[in-house]
């Protein structure tokens, strides 16, 4: 890994696999419950991978993002007849008006302060009707809670000010709540009762009350909103490579590294008296 591609979180690349990868997927796969056939703007797309995925539904994807490096990198790496890329600001999103069926915007909004104006851009750029998807941390759980700052964040909103904001430019809309990590999905045939969260360890489980996620998902429309449903993204394919990327990550710091200095002579000591014992 090159000093250009470690990685930040706040971009997702493939040379940062972890939890914030399946976050991620797990978003854009929810996406693409509503982009069939739509003329779609993916606002801040990163490298592209996001709207290379939408494109594979779309009747048209925009990517658009304000980093030129990332913009390059996607227009080489992915490639669809109805995919392209634009260099631009969220602030002032480069495209004609009325322009978009559907818009995306996917961890977007803390990264600026002037919320307002990113929603008058996107109510401008959208179809009358129009659909936007939108996610957030809320500030409440993911860094007040979680005694968190990221230093990439300029402006984090709790849930009630996200729903406000939403309220002020789009007729409908409703929250959609994610969580991520080591889980287990106990799924019935045919659900008869309401949903149930629990977590534990060997000594104590409980039930969770109510909903507590880092990130908010607002779907919108000044039209009624289509139904939505339960998802879970499940990916046994990238399960070993994150796993792998964590065991990397802990082998690199300066306590695994010193604990393996400390012991590297009973090791060598352990190893010598295995080879000395008779069969």
């Amino acid at each position: 890994m090159t000093k250009k591609n470690i990685p930040t979180g706040e971009r997702l690349t493939e040379f940062a696999l972890d939890v914030i990868t399946l976050e991620h997927l797990h978003r854009y796969a929810v996406a693409t419950e509503f982009v069939k056939n739509k003329i779609v703007l993916d606002i801040a797309c990163g490298v592209g991978y996001g709207s290379y995925l939408l494109a594979a539904y779309a009747l048209k994807v925009t990517g658009i993002d304000i980093n030129k490096e990332s913009i390059e990198v996607a227009k080489k790496k992915y490639s669809r007849p109805q995919l392209s890329f634009l260099n631009g600001d969220v602030e002032n999103i480069p495209v004609e008006n009325a322009s978009f069926d559907v818009v995306i915007s996917f961890e977007t909004l803390e990264h600026i302060t002037n919320h307002d104006k990113m929603l008058e851009e996107i109510k401008r750029v959208i179809k009358p009707g129009g659909l936007l998807l939108i996610s957030t941390p809320d500030k409440l759980i993911y860094s007040e809670k979680a005694n968190h700052h990221n230093p990439f964040h300029k402006k984090e909103l709790y849930k009630d000010e996200f729903e406000l904001l939403i309220c002020r430019y789009f007729k409908n809309n409703q929250l959609i709540y994610q969580s991520s990590g080591l889980v287990s999905i106990i799924m019935p045939q045919i659900a008869t009762g309401s949903s149930a969260t629990y977590t534990g360890d060997f000594d104590h489980i409980s039930k969770i009350q109510g909903i507590a996620a880092p990130f908010l998902v607002a779907i919108a429309s000044d039209n009624p909103l289509p139904p939505l449903s339960f998802s879970i993204f499940k990916s046994e394919a990238l399960l070993p490579l994150i796993l792998k990327e964590q065991s990397d990550a802990i082998r690199q710091t300066i306590s695994y590294r010193l604990g393996h200095m400390l012991l590297k002579p009973f090791k060598l000591i352990k190893a010598a008296f295995r080879k000395n014992i008779p069969n």
